[in-house]
């Protein structure tokens, strides 16, 4: 399962993807329920990828010039550790197991790279995400992080409760 760079001519169509998945009504896990607006959008793309040099945001496809399936952020945030983000696969094929692949991929990508662990952040209230995180080796560390209400670029929360939880898994 190839995965490719990110070009800044596909940042419209990568936001869209992920709007449409996060926020969206399709597909199996979603949080849109809790989190209204968009997730993403091209300039907020650009911006984070500027403010993390070391980070790379990478699109599944078929063939490089394919169309989009699925983006995974990845981003190296100590000597062994990584961080992975934004992990999205179209919501009318999720049920093709592609986002088994994406992950795989990701973390093989992640190790190819020199990195030992891998990191994420999951808001809370997506339980059975979490729980497909779980189911893949990745263990919830107890941390939490607060969800930045101040940020707007991350959508309108809906409700008053929400946290990220912190998941990590030896690779």
């Amino acid at each position: 399962m190839p995965l490719f760079p990110a070009l800044p001519d596909a940042f419209d169509e990568i936001a869209d993807l992920v709007n449409r998945a996060y926020r969206g009504t399709e597909g199996w896990t979603h949080e849109g329920e809790y989190i209204d607006g968009q997730r993403t959008d091209p300039h907020t793309l650009r911006a984070d990828l500027a403010a993390a040099p070391k980070a790379e945001l990478l699109t599944l496809r078929d063939t490089a010039d394919g169309p989009l399936l699925g983006v995974v952020w990845l981003e190296p945030t100590d000597k062994d550790v990584w961080y992975l983000g934004m992990l999205t696969v179209r919501p009318d094929i999720q049920d093709r197991q592609l986002g088994r692949g994406l992950l795989a991929e990701a973390e093989a990508h992640v190790k190819r790279g020199g990195g030992r662990r891998v990191r994420m952040t999951v808001v809370s209230l997506r339980e059975p995400l979490i729980a497909w995180y779980v189911r893949r080796g990745y263990v919830l560390t107890g941390e939490t992080e607060p969800f930045p209400y101040e940020n707007q670029t991350l959508g309108a929360p809906r409700r008053d409760d929400l946290a990220f939880v912190v998941l990590e898994k030896g690779i």
